[in-house]
């Protein structure tokens, strides 16, 4: 409501993830922002990590070759909430990420849960996407977890790459699995810490805004990658509630897509 007013009134807006609490009301604000020319950027502060940033160098040059599968865990204990899930609590950050690193949004959601605090209130989740090009991604949340565990893992056909942002350490894997005659063989390699800026990444993102101000261009995370975001979290709400059926995108009924201009 508050970002609405913001941007009814002309001004630029930074929002905090997710962006809206339905994909409805986040298209309402992407379709707002277009029409009054305003800037409207959501937190999805992670994008704007410098170890992010080289591994979306390492995927976009080929260093890995063609992605084939995804993994990100996002475990601790607590902070338990009571007014919203895992999923829309620590999810959000690794949906934006795959999102990123594959370009495009998955055909298919699925997730699954459990409520063992507050009844309905998921605190473990693990979400599964399907893209068209066969590629698998699985994000596992939780905040009843013994150690605390924030692993990004991308698996090449060439290499693999992990991103721990505990230990702040990404590391390039010279791994992969080759036929040799007709025998799938694990090829092992040695593991290479892989340098990467020691930038604040909030400081990054709210340079981001400042500049997307200034010149009026979008910023990374802009209000349409925003909702290409929410609209993979109400697909995984969606499917967490009907017990891990599978919700396949875009979800009927949400038009509005196409109303706001937004990248699909």
């Amino acid at each position: 409501a508050v970002a609405k007013q913001a941007l009814q009134a002309g001004k630029d807006v930074f929002v905090e993830k997710p962006m809206a609490l339905t994909y409805e009301q986040g298209a309402e604000l992407v379709s707002l922002a277009n029409e009054r020319g305003r800037v409207l950027m959501v937190g999805h502060v992670l994008e704007y990590h410098p170890a992010i940033v080289k591994l979306r160098e390492l995927v976009d040059t080929g260093e890995l070759g063609k992605i084939r599968y995804i993994y990100s865990n996002r475990l601790s204990l607590g902070k338990v909430r009571r007014e919203e899930n895992a999923l829309w609590s620590l999810a959000p950050h690794d949906v934006a990420i795959i999102l990123r690193l594959m370009g495009q949004l998955p055909f298919q959601v699925s997730a699954t849960g459990g409520s063992y605090v507050t009844p309905n209130i998921a605190d473990v989740t693990v979400t599964n996407l399907l893209f068209d090009n066969g590629v698998r991604s699985h994000i596992f949340v939780s905040w009843l977890h013994p150690f605390k565990e924030q692993r990004l893992v991308v698996v090449g056909e060439k290499k693999m790459a992990s991103f721990e942002d505990v230990g702040k350490k990404l590391v390039l894997y010279d791994q992969r699995v080759e036929l040799q005659e007709g025998q799938p063989v694990p090829i092992k390699g040695d593991g290479t810490e892989i340098a990467f800026a020691a930038d604040e990444p909030l400081r990054l993102e709210c340079q981001a805004f400042l500049r997307a101000v200034e010149t009026r261009e979008p910023a990374l995370t802009d209000g349409a990658s925003g909702l290409e975001v929410l609209s993979v979290l109400q697909a995984a709400q969606r499917s967490l509630v009907m017990n891990g059926e599978p919700v396949t995108l875009p979800v009927p009924g949400l038009s509005a897509v196409a109303r706001a201009g937004v990248r699909v």
